[in-house]
């Protein structure tokens, strides 16, 4: 038997192949499957089974491609609705994979169908078991995302309470847990670094796990302090659920190289957004007039999900070179399907073209400092409300809202006044001024290194709170 985490860092999440004599399942797979199919190849083994632990609201998952391509079932837990062919299985529900067997709890809380997978070896024994978003390492899934549920997120929490203590937490403590996400998902607020776990070390250390828990406390202390979920989340949930494009029809779309003239025509006819992804310091030197920069080396998938809100928004690419086909794919990851071509030869081409490049000013945290004690300045925060909130710089013109809001925030701030806009290192700010600038706001400096490097001026800062405290 083999047991394989995939896990993709963009997106802190792990899909599985699991291969037991000759016969393969996947769990979760990623939108790019011939991933999967290649190591089936190489392990002179056939996919069988494709797992779907819930509707994936965070991504698109890759199951219908892959059942396409194999002829493996789709398998999801019970009260899952699809539109395509699926197997909908029953509570305790067991499948036959080589030596092994694959059992389903029925574990409903973080969604309705929300399944955990209990892998059994050969000799009879719990080996493990696939959590998907109900059990994490260090937290548990969020009870807001149901699709067009009735219930509210108390309910569902208090589901999530039964399905935790009655089908998980009686397994065995040398029970493995593999869980579907790792720190810097979405999917739930204090998630562990680590990706790989025992389940008797989180019944000694997950909160949500306490055996003296009430179902009353359970649910006040799970729903405290969720933020509102991203808005493509139900979105990519409804692609799960009632099926997409192929996605090497959406790669062939987006891989197509473009020279400035075709790019600038297609981005005036098809109304696309011109999406820069390279480094923050090269986008703030230059970039093409109302390009939006999300720089694919930071949380590129999730940031794009937040702040571009038709999935459907036509899109070409301004990439670093070799990273094109790297971008559609992680592009479609969270359903941006319409991706239309790239800039061939990148912004130098552009200027090569005699097109018009704009700037955005970046200075250091030094020179912010000067400003700020000796200009009436306004600075502009865009870290998380929990960032701000344990430690902020002091002054009557500092202003925040965070960057996954600020769409909803822009009649906020005034487009007469210069803003300094900072984060914690640089990333989110340049995202916020791209954003800010392509809506007209044309007074804006970036503040490179972030708060980090603010920290290290004699600027006065809020007293730190811990952020567990809050």
């Amino acid at each position: 038997m083999k047991i394989e985490q995939i896990y993709t860092g963009c997106l802190a999440q792990g899909a599985y192949y699991i291969e037991s004599d000759g016969e393969v399942a996947i769990i979760d797979p990623l939108r790019e499957t011939q991933q999967y199919v290649d190591k089936a190849n190489k392990e002179n083994a056939k996919i069988k089974y494709v797992f779907e632990t819930h509707f994936h609201a965070d991504f698109v998952s890759g199951h219908i491609d892959l059942a396409k391509k194999t002829g493996a079932t789709i398998v999801f837990g019970p009260s899952a609705k699809t539109d395509y062919d699926a197997y909908i299985a029953k509570d305790n529900e067991t499948f036959k994979l080589g030596k092994v067997t694959i059992k389903v709890l029925h574990t409903p809380g973080h969604t309705l169908e929300s399944a955990t997978y209990l892998l059994i070896d050969e000799n009879g024994k719990n080996r493990a078991i696939f959590s998907g978003d109900t059990l994490f390492l260090g937290d548990v899934g969020r009870p807001d995302l149901a699709i067009k549920s009735d219930l509210t997120k108390e309910d569902l929490a208090a589901m999530l309470f039964d399905s935790l203590r009655y089908k998980i937490m009686p397994l065995e403590d040398d029970v493995i847990v593999y869980p579907a996400h790792g720190a810097g998902s979405a999917c739930g607020k204090n998630l562990s670094k680590e990706t790989v776990g025992l389940l008797g070390e989180q019944k000694k250390t997950n909160y949500a796990l306490r055996a003296d828990m009430t179902k009353e406390e359970f649910v006040e202390e799970v729903l405290d302090g969720i933020p509102p979920p991203p808005q493509y989340f139900a979105k990519n949930a409804m692609m799960n659920k009632s099926g997409y494009d192929d996605f090497e029809t959406v790669l062939q779309q987006g891989d197509v190289a473009l020279n400035a003239e075709d790019f600038e025509r297609i981005a005036n006819q098809e109304g696309a957004l011109v999406l820069d992804v390279r480094h923050e310091k090269d986008f703030v030197k230059e970039h093409i007039p109302n390009s939006i920069f999300i720089g694919i080396h930071g949380g590129f998938a999730p940031w794009v999900g937040a702040l571009i809100t038709d999935l459907k928004q036509p899109i070409l690419l301004v990439t670093p070179e070799g990273k094109e086909k790297e971008t559609v794919t992680r592009l479609s990851r969270v359903g941006y399907d319409n991706t239309l071509g790239y800039l061939d030869g990148g912004i130098e081409a552009w200027k090569a073209a005699g097109k018009d490049v704009e700037t955005i000013e970046s200075i250091s945290a030094e020179t912010f400092s000067e400003r700020f004690k000796n200009e009436n300045v306004n600075t502009l925060d865009v870290r998380k409300d929990g960032e701000y909130k344990s430690e902020h710089l002091k002054g009557d013109n500092v202003q925040h809202f965070a960057l996954d809001y600020i769409n909803d925030n822009m009649n906020a701030i005034d487009n007469k006044n210069t803003y300094y806009v900072h984060c914690a290192g640089g990333y989110r700010s340049v995202i916020a001024a791209s954003i800010l600038k392509a809506r007209g706001f044309n007074n804006l400096v970036d503040i490179a290194g972030g708060f980090g490097a603010i920290k290290n001026t004699d600027l006065p800062t809020t007293d730190f709170v811990c952020p567990t405290t809050l």
